[in-house]
């Protein structure tokens, strides 16, 4: 479909004279929506970051998408057929735009807001479960309405901004100042209208670009605190091992009992001897430890 069919959609949809008066049925939205993002959630808790997040998340297992299965058990009634979701779009962020535009055509009474406030914490939380930090607070559908409103403007830029060719869903790409700025003065351009809001727009881009970074350090000096602390237990507990010989004569004890027939009981020293040979390794492992 082309993007100004897409955005044609969209723009019918929203608009206050064609809304329909029934309330958006958030469960059901979800289930249209998962029917696009989240095949084979059950199996791939990223999947719904894969599909409609970032590509930064990697491609989801298949790329046949038509021949791919929902786990949901979800009414087809709701869900969006095998045979529509050939045309769908495989960059992720188009395909949640392509996805928002379908849903909200199928289910009575929801427009790109419900999908933003229904999905968007869906996506962060897969995201998360794929390892990246996607800060996904506007759908990428609302990219498509060319409105001149402060939020609006600053939905279509910021949407500009996290595209997979400029910032990324997790700014990484943005993280300099002179590609922000760059990138920034670009999607300003694109942003008809918007003159007035540009200011305001371009601090609050830079305040969700620095906490996404900031987040994504702290993510990062998390997992290395772990391993750290997971290094440090197990030399801690190999030491403790090395303590009195704990380790060996544990071990001792242990082939005596279950692999000597006598148990290394008086009179058969032979099998203690046999027993201190096969333990023997704990004096070499130990040695490397001093």
């Amino acid at each position: 479909m082309k993007k100004s069919a897409l955005f044609l959609i969209i723009g019918l949809v929203v608009a206050p004279g064609f809304a329909s008066a029934a309330t958006c049925s958030v469960m059901n939205l979800t289930r249209c929506l998962d029917s696009a993002c989240a095949i084979n959630v059950s199996s791939n808790p990223a999947a719904r970051c894969q599909y409609c997040g970032t590509s930064r998340a990697g491609e989801p297992p298949s790329t046949r998408t038509g021949m791919q299965s929902l786990s949901l058990g979800a009414s087809a009634r709701y869900t969006l057929s095998s045979d529509e979701l050939e045309d769908a779009p495989t960059d992720p962020g188009e395909r949640y735009a392509w996805a928002t535009a379908k849903c909200i055509q199928k289910i009575d009474g929801c427009d790109a807001d419900d999908v933003s406030d229904a999905y968007d914490e869906l996506i962060e939380q897969s995201c998360r479960a794929a390892g990246v930090n996607a800060q996904m607070t506007a759908t990428l559908a609302d990219n498509a309405r060319q409105t001149t409103t402060a939020a609006g403007c600053q939905t279509t830029i910021r949407a500009c901004l996290v595209a997979s060719n400029r910032c990324g869903a997790n700014w990484a790409a943005c993280e300099d100042d002179a590609a922000f700025n760059n990138f920034f003065s670009t999607c300003s351009i694109e942003a008809t209208d918007c003159g007035d809001y540009i200011a305001d727009i371009r601090t609050a881009m830079e305040s969700a670009r620095d906490t996404a970074i900031k987040n994504a350090d702290t993510l990062i000096q998390n997992l290395v605190t772990w391993y750290q602390d997971a290094r440090d237990k197990k030399l801690n507990d190999a030491r403790a091992t090395c303590t009195d010989n704990a380790g060996r004569n544990a071990c001792i004890e242990t082939v005596c009992e279950r692999n000597m027939p006598n148990k290394c009981a008086d009179g058969y020293e032979s099998e203690r001897v046999n027993a201190n040979l096969l333990c023997d390794f704990y004096n070499q492992a130990c040695d490397l430890l001093d």
